[in-house]
């Protein structure tokens, strides 16, 4: 659960450290008064986006830190390399160049990756999701999710991967009869043009060596004579083996004397030899060199074919061979379509039979899986004070695809009498708020997140329907951290832990604070919800009530 967020100059608040506990915590103020920078803050350590215009003006950063307790071993703490504890901080530094510094327990990760670690700690619903709601692109999702059925879609997609790959080899070969022709003829032409030029792999690498040797034969002539020259020496001169074999000679007088300097005769004498190798080596391939008109000649003849390839086929003639085995494959493929064709007709027909099974298999896991579904939204939905509703998930069948066959569409009656009509067409602010809640109940006890956020989620409810949706806030509760940000007594009454986010001005600057509210502190804060500014003493009687009957 989160335990304590830490925030540095975002917006108008400069520093505060709010600590929440286990139950239910709820966060209440003024409009304005930065109840959705505190969301903004826990998204950013989630690893959603941030934006540097959340850093407080006359700040260049601004720092994020979550401490979260009683974390589970993830599999993203091996997987990513971040020493695992069950006390997990997370820190996310923004600056104002845009860049974003995310941290794990000492350890950097990317923002993608914080990401992917949020999404494992954290729910957040907010009113955006009424649009999640109304979209039925996503309606298919949430009764998978509530389904589990991971490996039943697996298996399905496997299949129909498979099946969208046959497809797509027997469009390629079911070509336009013209086309095929053209194309067909251009190959042929290709393949004989480059089998005639009987190239070899390296072949134009080893005629650009021989080439730059040949047009440098002179120079590289007279750079091995003077090379030699200096070894063997010359009639005025003693070159470097002639000077070593006088210190050898020198060296070995010394043995008439003494052992001392022996090694030093030997190394001196395998120098001497290695240095008349060398001289030996230099005039031979000096005397090697031979420089042929007609040899370059032909060289550069050969070079301009090769040219003329590469420029059509490759870089090298390497790549001009593997051009020409892929085109003499296009061509045996397109000359020998029909029979193929043929064959792939029969594995088609084969793998749409299995993927039609599989989706069928999918289908009847989805309509048993909606007929529990649609037990637990009716039952959360009468708890929520809408006793008359009904809810159905709707299947439609359609064409195979990344999901299987199905269409599916959530219709409701939230009225007796009324028929049953896609959910965007019948659902009113404060009905969406409970049918939301509903689902988002009944989904978060399918996964292992322990923190849920709801953000103003109770818009459009009030009255009787708002103790039902703060009652219903409490009992999950009692098996999941909640921290909701609302603007209803009957919500707020009902916190186990309740926060004061107030708004105040000091030295021409905004400040906003995050007060935890002793009881004292509760009473007054439900009496401005339920009357406004002006607190009266029936006002703090009502808040006094709400608060002993939560008890």
């Amino acid at each position: 659960m989160l335990s304590l967020l830490h925030i540095e100059n975002i917006a108008v608040i400069q520093s505060a450290d709010i600590s929440f506990d286990r139950g239910f915590n709820v966060l209440t103020g003024e409009t304005g008064a930065g109840k959705s920078i505190v969301i903004d803050a826990i998204s950013a350590i989630m690893g959603q986006r941030a934006y540097r215009d959340m850093i407080r003006t006359g700040a260049d950063k601004a720092v994020v830190q979550g401490i979260f307790t009683d974390v589970p071993e993830f599999r993203w703490f091996a997987e990513n390399g971040v020493d695992y504890d069950r006390e997990v901080v997370i820190q996310r530094d923004i600056f104002l160049d845009g860049k974003n510094v995310c941290r794990v327990n000492g350890s950097l990760v990317s923002v993608a990756v914080l990401n992917k670690l949020g999404m494992q700690l954290i729910n957040i619903h907010g009113q955006h999701d009424s649009a999640t709601l109304f979209d039925e692109d996503n309606h298919l999702q949430f009764l998978d999710d509530f389904a589990e059925n991971q490996e039943i879609r697996a298996s399905y997609l496997e299949k129909y991967q498979t099946l969208c790959a046959l497809r797509r080899e027997m469009d390629s070969l079911n070509m336009d009869e013209g086309e095929k022709l053209r194309r067909m003829e251009t190959l042929r032409y290709q393949i004989e043009e480059i089998t005639k030029a009987n190239l070899k792999e390296g072949e134009d690498e080893a005629l650009e060596d021989r080439r730059k040797l040949l047009q440098n034969s002179e120079k590289i002539s007279d750079s091995l004579e003077e090379a030699a020259g200096a070894l063997y020496g010359g009639d005025d001169t003693d070159g470097a083996a002639a000077l070593l074999q006088q210190a050898q000679v020198a060296l070995s007088r010394l043995g008439r004397y003494t052992d001392s300097f022996s090694a030093l005769q030997e190394r001196v004498t395998d120098l001497m030899y290695q240095v008349q190798d060398v001289a030996e080596e230099a005039r031979d391939a000096r005397d090697s060199l031979s420089y042929s008109a007609d040899e370059l000649e032909q060289i550069e003849s050969r070079l301009d074919v090769i040219h003329r390839l590469r420029r059509k086929y490759g870089a090298s003639c390497a790549d001009i061979l593997e051009y020409c085995t892929k085109a003499q494959e296009e061509l045996d493929n397109m000359e020998f379509a029909g029979e193929r064709l043929e064959r792939l007709k029969g594995k088609v027909a084969q793998a749409e039979k299995e993927a039609r099974a599989a989706a069928m298999a999918l289908r009847k896991n989805r309509q048993e899986t909606a007929k529990g579904l649609e037990k637990r939204i009716l039952a959360e939905l009468t708890q929520l004070d809408m006793p008359k509703v009904q809810f159905t998930c709707h299947f439609t069948e359609r064409e195979l695809g990344q999901t299987g066959a199905d269409a599916v569409a959530f219709y409701l009656s939230a009225n007796a009498g009324e028929a049953l009509k896609p959910l965007s067409k019948v659902a009113s602010g404060g009905e969406l708020a409970r049918i939301m809640l509903a689902m988002k109940n009944v989904l978060a006890e399918k996964d292992q997140v322990a923190t849920l956020i709801f953000d103003e989620v109770d818009t459009g409810v009030s009255g009787r329907a708002a103790q039902k949706v703060a009652k219903k806030l409490h009992s999950v509760a009692q098996f999941k951290q909640v921290l909701c940000v609302t603007h209803l007594p009957q919500i707020a009454a009902m916190g186990d832990t309740h926060l004061l986010i107030a708004k105040a001005e000091r030295d021409g600057r905004t400040f906003t604070t995050v007060t935890p509210l002793d009881l004292e502190g509760r009473k007054r804060e439900l009496a401005r919800i339920i009357g406004g500014e002006h607190i009266t003493e029936t006002t703090l009687k009502s808040a006094e009530e709400m608060l002993l009957e939560k008890r």
